[in-house]
């Protein structure tokens, strides 16, 4: 046997960049590090020595480089990811919130933190977390709960299994997610003899998975026993591919279709049998059909609650679900019939077996009019001096966009307005919310450009959400990657505001006039942004708004407009209930109020057929 003396560092690093996508390119495109004493000497020195062949990006924040990485996985519909270095303790555990957030979301990521010495000789060292009764624990293993695989490298020889089973994880349809290898830093740098033929290119071609001959048979009958279905397309319906089969599959059997925040550009807005936006950030007509389904195809969705009205929306007595989803945990939720394949493979299997079947579609009165009511209050103010609302900021935006546009978001306020009326093109939308992450947005908008280069990337975020993290606007312009970012300044946090209120509750503690200070905030986002070198500008009205969106679209850098926005509830409508627990004893009218209505919606409740 042939072999190579390598350190492990080194292995890695050689071993990732000839791990191959279908298409022939590389599937871990690139790693983001931050290098401090747990990885610079060892994972450093390796990446260094091959910097032409495997590209190294620096970032600002661990967890926001992780953010863009997962960013840039979904946006490539998870056929390529990216992998994130850190050092140990404070490093390692910035890691941990976007290592959830790619858990939830069922998206790849390999994070590589550094760990404590495995030899044990230094210890305890700078930054190391000790476990009083378990000498195996560092900080590290709070990233268990939150990876679909873990491993702590704790011997040179240990990544010749340790990195196929990453990567097998992250290949994996069902299981995808992020995978942690906690890399001892003494480890690092230690070397091994290892074989040539682990170095030999492998291509990681990602399943299809049929689905169980019996499954299919009961959810071909439950179909042909339908008179009134819906399909919800979820993301599994983008992971898949199978845009095209869903668009053929609804259009040859008339079935309307609505779109989870996962799902939603699955369809082009303006497709026929697409009702839009479902659930608490839905529209009335995709609510209206979803209500009165009596069986419920949830296609690559795990059902959140946002989707499901917190399972009181499907109300008609007679309704069934029948969930596709390739992993079985999902497809099996709430009693519904599974079954557990590929969504392009399934809908080939049910279309052939449903022929030239037909149902009688959905009112399409419905979708008229949510069209006609999103384009009114999207329009621009008519006194065009009066402090726009969210919604009136989505249009101006909505209107700069084209075929090749992608709008993004994450949390606050723009997921819900987003999701209820921005018209998207085919592919043309992506929201993190599954863990709805704050901080998401301008690390997402990176990861997304550097997949979709040629995409007019849009990011829209609140001003919390934008004070949360912001530092990768800097890394992407070190690294000349230009995007447009919208930030909508309410003075806090709005949406959140507005569910305290209609929870009961008094204003406090959002708004940045209701909470505590001495000196009363002033937070300059033009200046902000400027100081780390983006084009920067504040737009006084949404006329001024849609001038900097023009001229946004040629700029060769980060382009930031700041506009103020109006805090109270959107004219948006649609929506349904969602469960948020009211307290059952307070002091307060108002509170009381809320619990009785809480009450009496959550009888509504339908948690298993």
């Amino acid at each position: 046997m042939t072999t190579v003396r390598l350190t492990a560092a080194q292995a890695m690093v050689r071993w990732l960049s000839v791990q191959l996508a279908e298409d022939g390119t590389r599937y871990i495109e690139g790693i983001w590090a931050i290098f401090g004493h747990g990885n610079v000497a060892g994972i450093g020195e390796a990446l260094h020595g091959a910097k032409d062949s495997f590209p190294t990006w620096r970032g600002h924040n661990e967890q926001t480089m992780a953010h863009t990485a997962i960013a840039y996985a979904k946006a490539q519909k998870r056929q390529k990811a990216m992998a994130v270095t850190t050092s140990i303790g404070p490093g390692a555990l910035n890691l941990v919130t976007a290592a959830a957030l790619a858990h939830v979301n069922r998206l790849p990521v390999l994070l590589i933190p550094g760990d404590v010495f495995a030899n044990r000789a230094p210890d305890p060292v700078l930054q190391q977390t000790e476990d009083f009764q378990d000498g195996t624990v560092s900080a590290n293993d709070c990233f268990k709960p939150v990876s679909r695989y873990f491993d702590r490298i704790t011997r040179p020889e240990h990544i010749l299994t340790a990195l196929p089973r990453a990567l097998r994880v992250m290949t994996d349809p069902a299981e995808c997610g992020p995978v942690t290898l906690a890399f001892c830093q003494d480890v690092q740098a230690e070397a091994y003899d290892y074989p040539e033929s682990f170095f030999t290119p492998k291509v990681w071609k990602i399943r299809r998975p049929e689905p169980d001959a019996a499954e299919l048979d009961a959810a071909i009958a439950l179909l042909k026993s339908a008179k009134s279905p819906v399909i919800v397309a979820g993301g599994g319906v983008i992971y898949s591919q199978a845009e095209a089969r869903l668009a053929a599959f609804a259009s040859a059997h008339n079935i309307p279709v609505v779109e989870t925040q996962g799902g939603k550009s699955a369809l082009a807005h303006d497709h026929a049998l697409n009702f839009g936006p479902v659930g608490v950030t839905g529209g009335a007509a995709a609510n209206a059909v979803c209500e009165d389904a009596d069986v419920v195809v949830g296609l690559g969705t795990r059902f959140q609650d946002f989707t499901t009205g917190s399972w009181s929306l499907f109300k008609n007595p007679a309704r069934r679900i029948l969930s596709i989803n390739v992993q079985p945990y999902d497809a099996g939720k709430h009693g519904a019939l599974s079954l557990v394949a590929d969504a392009r493979v399934a809908l080939d299997r049910l279309g052939a077996a449903l022929g030239s079947h037909r149902y009688g579609g959905a009112n399409a009165g419905l979708k008229a009019d949510w069209v006609a009511h999103t384009a009114a209050i999207k329009a621009a103010p008519v006194n065009g001096n009066a402090l726009p609302n969210d919604a009136q900021v989505v249009g101006a935006v909505n209107r700069s966009a084209h075929a090749g546009t992608i709008v993004m978001g994450a949390a606050g306020t723009m997921p819900g307005e987003l999701h209820k009326i921005w018209d998207a093109a085919q592919g043309g939308y992506h929201m993190e919310y599954g863990f709805s992450c704050m901080g998401y947005e301008i690390a997402g908008a990176l990861g997304i450009k550097m997949a979709r280069p040629q995409a007019d990337v849009i990011c829209m975020v609140g001003d919390g959400s934008y004070m949360m993290a912001n530092s990768e606007l800097a890394t992407a312009v070190m690294m000349g990657i230009p995007f447009t970012t919208v930030i909508t300044d309410n003075r806090g946090y709005g949406c959140i505001n507005r569910l305290q209120q209609g929870t009961g509750g008094a204003p406090f503690n959002n708004l940045l006039d209701d909470a505590y200070h001495v000196n009363p905030s002033h937070i300059d986002f033009v200046a902000h942004a400027a100081s780390m070198g983006a084009i920067a500008v504040k737009a006084a009205d949404i006329a001024e708004l849609e001038v900097h969106l023009a001229r946004a679209k040629t700029a060769d850098r980060p382009y930031v407009i700041v506009i103020d926005s109006d805090p109270g509830p959107s004219p948006a409508g649609g929506g349904t209930w969602w469960e948020v627990g009211v307290p059952e004893v307070s002091t307060r009218d108002t509170v009381r109020e809320a619990r009785v209505k809480y009450e009496t919606s959550k009888s509504l409740q339908r948690l298993a057929d």
